[in-house]
């Protein structure tokens, strides 16, 4: 895999916890980070799997037990 440097912003207190973290894991800086960031695209990737699956389902539509005709008027169906 190749990799590029990067360059971040990141508050001193937040930078500092995140290398006591790392040390805690027996990870580098770089490689908790890349974990972490490999994690939220992983499950941005499942979120858009999902959401295209559901979809596909809308469009197909469903079978509700009619098959296919109403056969009530709106007003029939609430006691007013």
């Amino acid at each position: 895999m190749e990799h590029q440097n990067v360059t971040l912003s990141i508050p001193k207190k937040t930078l500092k916890k995140a290398k006591h973290l790392a040390i805690e894991k027996n990870l580098s800086l770089s490689a908790l980070l890349t974990g972490f960031i490999e994690q939220i695209l992983e499950k941005d990737e499942e979120y858009q799997r999902a959401n295209e699956h559901h979809r596909e389902i809308l469009a197909q539509g469903m079978e509700l037990g009619t098959g296919g005709l109403i056969n009530w008027q709106r007003d029939e169906l609430y006691d007013r």
